[in-house]
């Protein structure tokens, strides 16, 4: 599977730790974060992450900023986003199941690199259920639409 990554200059050391997990669990990583510490603005990877995703480039994404909320909104604005903020795994599981989110997010000041790894390692084992959830994905995907 390919997974789009991004980050920005808090979450630097994290998405290194996660893209070697990621990549030693056989997954190619398209790393489109920042590789610096200096200061930059989350929107900009967020973006990234949600367009690579939304066009096929990827198959998921996975969104790394200080706390998740800001890179999270800004790929959730791309159309056909469903990006997640998991802070631990069950609402990671949860959020593929029944929710079918597209796009991972974590903030590197909220979850350490441990919890990180079991956070990825479940959002990527789950599968969506579909039938009834599936009607409800259909419905935000209409409100996106609308």
């Amino acid at each position: 599977m390919k997974i789009a990554m991004g980050n920005d200059h808090s979450a630097l050391e994290l998405k290194n730790i996660i893209k070697e997990f990621v990549e030693s669990k056989g997954h190619e990583v398209i790393d489109l974060g920042t590789n610096s510490t200096e200061s930059c603005d989350y929107p900009i990877y967020g973006e990234k992450v949600g367009r690579a995703v939304a066009s096929g480039e990827a198959d998921l994404g996975i969104a790394i900023c200080g706390t998740g909320l800001g890179i999270s909104l800004a790929a959730n604005k791309v159309k056909g986003v469903r990006a997640c903020v998991c802070s631990e795994p069950y609402t990671a599981k949860l959020s593929r199941l029944h929710n079918n989110a597209n796009v991972l997010a974590f903030g590197a000041r909220v979850v350490g690199s441990e919890l990180a790894k079991m956070i990825v390692e479940t959002w990527l084992d789950a599968q969506f259920e579909g039938e009834r959830h599936a009607r409800r994905v259909q419905m935000i995907m209409d409100i996106e639409n609308s």
